[in-house]
Formats: structure tokens, C-alpha cells, sequence
């Protein structure tokens, strides 16, 4: 099962992004795609705290449009919302401890957690930080998109 991480999925929405076309391609074909694909919580939170941040976007997403946009993930039918399930805390020590995680790599160290109790494979990514922690296959489809 392939899990997508928030820069993708902002990338996605966001059109004022130089990676939006290939991000949105991307998502667009897991979420229409009969395979399973994954999606961890904490990611949906992320995405939603990122592009609605007005520090960071002018003019923010509005709410009620990130809110919307989740809605849409969430009708595909392959789509697995994953959260911290009985094996999780064993796979965050591991996780941080590889990684050498503190502060906000902490958080990746998070994702990867979820993601190796759930049995995810790989993860598609912007963020090199992923690859740190080891164990999980880690490809950024945007700039295989940009090569086409």
C-alpha cells in the first residue's frame, strides 16, 4: 500500500504551488485508482494546519475548503485513514531511535510509526527527512512527474 505525506497532499490543492500539477495527477490517481492507498491522521491535521496558516499562504485556504477537500479523499474507496493502532508505540521507539529524531522530526518519526503498523511499503514524499528512519521505502512522484 502506497501512504501519501502532507507536502503532497498540500502541493495537490494548492495551485499557487510550482508542484501542483504533478502533485494533483498524483493524488488524483490514487484517490480514483482501485489499489488501497493511506493516508495517516496526523498527516490530515498537518494539511489542514498548513494551508490554512496565513503565515505561510496569502491568501490562506479557507476552512470550509480544506474541510471540503478531506471530505473528497476520504469518497475514495481505497482510501485507509491510519492511526495509532497496538503495535504503534514499539514502532515509534524504533522509529526515533534510528532516526535520531528531536523536535519537529519527531513528528516524522510519527507518520513512519503508523505507517510500519499498518504495513504500509512506501510512502510518496517531498521530504528527505523519511528516509533517516529506514525500513520503509520512501519516492518523491514529483520529480519523476517533472522528468516526463
Amino acid at each position: 500500500m502506497i501512504a501519501v505525506d502532507t507536502n503532497i497532499l498540500v502541493y495537490s490543492v494548492r495551485e499557487d504551488s510550482p508542484w501542483h500539477g504533478a502533485a494533483l495527477a498524483c493524488v488524483r490517481d490514487l484517490a480514483e485508482g482501485a489499489a488501497a492507498w493511506a493516508i495517516a491522521w496526523p498527516c490530515i491535521h498537518e494539511f489542514i494546519a498548513v494551508v490554512t496558516h496565513p503565515r505561510i499562504y496569502k491568501p490562506p485556504t479557507l476552512l470550509r475548503e480544506a474541510l471540503l477537500q478531506v471530505d473528497y479523499w476520504m469518497e475514495s474507496p481505497g482510501l485507509r485513514l491510519l492511526g495509532e493502532g497496538p503495535g504503534y508505540w514499539d514502532h515509534l521507539k524504533d522509529a526515533l531511535v534510528a532516526g535520531k529524531a528531536m523536535g519537529p522530526i519527531v513528528h516524522d518519526g510519527r507518520v513512519i510509526a503508523i505507517y510500519r503498523d499498518h504495513g504500509v511499503r512506501e510512502i510518496w514524499t517531498a521530504d528527505r527527512d523519511y528516509s533517516r528512519f529506514g525500513g520503509m521505502r520512501t519516492r518523491n512522484p514529483l520529480v519523476a512527474a517533472k522528468e516526463r
